[in-house]
């Protein structure tokens, strides 16, 4: 049976379902197995050619194709035929299908071929197309992302040293709109603060971003299940989208981008290749000049250039950006001390007391630092740059230390006097530095903990020396071990009583008064 007369029982359905069971345009395309287009169309065909109901299920298929579409026109004769890049090129948009491509189409040729033939045609051609062509994208679907293996280089204006930096090449499945940029490294970073600008430059965001898999955007690779870079999921919630990394060993999942590479490579790398640029936002101001020319450039596959495809087929059916640009951000993990503080990038930021002991979330941006329970944030603070700095919010404190902490400064005291009584003494003087006790019990616990590997004499004897030196930290009572300093001799006392030395250099008391 052909394709021809098939297509006949479903405009008979069709006429069926709108005019004797009266179901919506929409039902009736669920259950006819065709589009809401189609479906009109055939009513609104019907129409014109004035065939109710009662009169189409008296018809044989063959009297109703003529009624519909005009006489079948004899073999031999001269028939329309269809634009194939017209059907390439409509059929990316969405709900589009090639059976209303050839209603449309049927319309305008009323001598043209059938639908089998109509389809036979476009394939054929398609067949003869490259491979990212063949390949069928609708529009605002996927963007596909990359990196070039040939890179651009800036020039060190002392040296002359010829530095390569990286480039960047994001393309809109159904248009091919290109967007390319140069970044210092592939590190995560440049490649998503290159997202951002891409999206910007595409002026939406697509339903799906494929990149290859990068360790920058791809934890691990994987066929069936990829993980996904915890920033770079981040960034797809902010834009509404989601990352769907090509298949590892599968070229055609990313066949757009590598043609969009060699595409770029040879528009853009090759017309720069004896120009010289000093700093990076020179050459990327050259490689937005040519990227302009590129999309300006009209395709002779396609009969238009990228920017014409992209304002017909992409744009329109882009997601709109948020108000708000995407902020990069690090994410890592870190246990909660018993200070109630987490260790980032060798600082030391405060969650509530109650959760001691569990793992948090460390999310940090150039200006934040937060933490996440259980993805609730517990805490939000400044962005500290100086080494061993405590950031501490008053409302993680216990209320009353003494009844609710489980170790008191009382208790690490203690402990530490078992120990001996240098140990002892340091400790407290380390827990009276701090402005809050708490603060003090991490390199206490340290210093307390070295009795493990060297001994409880030997740390008391280190923790003396370090006590008269005022070196009241558990770095340089490590140090002292290490280097076998508690058993060398006690420095000499400064003798204040000794005679004063008069000279024009020294100050003297009253000079500070």
């Amino acid at each position: 049976m052909s394709n021809t007369r098939l297509s006949m029982r479903k405009v008979r359905e069709v006429l069926r379902l709108t005019h004797e069971v009266k179901l919506p345009y929409r039902e009736v395309a669920v259950s006819a197995g065709v589009s809401v287009g189609v479906v009109s169309k055939i009513v609104n065909r019907a129409k014109k050619a004035g065939l109710a109901w009662a009169e189409v299920s008296g018809l044989d298929e063959a009297t109703l194709e003529v009624r519909l579409n005009g006489p079948v026109v004899e073999a031999g004769a001269q028939r329309d035929e269809p634009d194939p890049i017209w059907i390439h090129v409509e059929k990316m948009k969405p709900g589009v299908t090639l059976e209303l491509l050839h209603i449309e189409y049927i319309e305008g040729h009323p001598n043209g071929l059938r639908y089998t033939a109509f389809c036979e045609r476009y394939r054929a051609w398609l067949a003869r197309r490259k491979l990212t062509m063949r390949q069928s994208h609708k529009a605002g679907e996927r963007a596909f992302v990359d990196y070039s293996g040939k890179r651009p280089w800036i020039v060190d204006r002392k040296t002359g040293e010829r530095q390569p930096v990286e480039l960047f090449v994001g393309v809109l499945g159904a248009s091919n709109f290109t967007f390319a940029e140069a970044t210092r490294t592939q590190q995560s970073v440049d490649f998503i603060q290159s997202h951002v600008r891409m999206l910007e430059y595409f002026e939406g965001a697509p339903a799906l971003i494929v990149p290859d898999n990068l360790k920058s955007g791809v934890t691990t690779a994987s066929w069936y299940d990829p993980e996904v870079q915890r920033t770079y999921e981040e960034l797809a919630a902010h834009y509404s989208t989601a990352v769907l990394p090509a298949r590892p060993k599968k070229p055609r999942d990313k066949a757009k981008v590598e043609v969009a590479v060699q595409v770029v490579q040879r528009w853009i790398l090759g017309r720069i290749r004896n120009e010289v640029f000093f700093t990076l936002d020179a050459l990327n101001e050259r490689i937005r000049e040519l990227l302009e020319l590129l999309n300006d450039r009209p395709m002779r596959a396609y009969r238009k250039s990228r920017r014409e495809l992209y304002v017909l087929l992409d744009k329109p059916a882009l997601k709109p950006l948020p108000v708000e640009r995407f902020v990069y951000s690090e994410w890592g993990t870190a246990r909660l001390n018993i200070d109630y503080h987490a260790t980032f990038d060798e600082n030391f930021y405060s969650a509530p007391y109650g959760l001691v002991h569990e793992h948090l979330d460390v999310r940090a941006t150039a200006l934040t630092v937060e933490l996440y329970f259980k993805a609730q944030r517990v805490g939000s603070h400044v962005r500290s740059y100086a080494k061993g700095k405590y950031v501490t919010t008053t409302a993680h404190m216990p209320k009353a230390h003494q009844e609710h902490l489980e170790w008191p400064p009382s208790r690490v005291i203690d402990w530490a006097g078992k120990i001996g009584p240098h140990v002892k003494a340091l400790i407290e003087a380390l827990l009276a530095e701090r402005k809050h006790p708490e603060q003090g019990y991490r390199p206490s616990l340290g210093i307390i903990r070295l009795a493990k590997t060297y001994g409880n004499e030997r740390v008391d004897k280190a923790c003396k020396r370090a006590h008269m030196a005022g070196a009241r930290n558990y770095r340089h009572v490590a140090a002292i071990l290490k280097n076998h300093l508690d058993d060398a001799p006690m420095p000499d006392a400064v003798d204040d009583n000794r005679p004063r030395v008069d000279h024009e250099n020294i100050r003297g008391p009253g000079y500070y008064n």
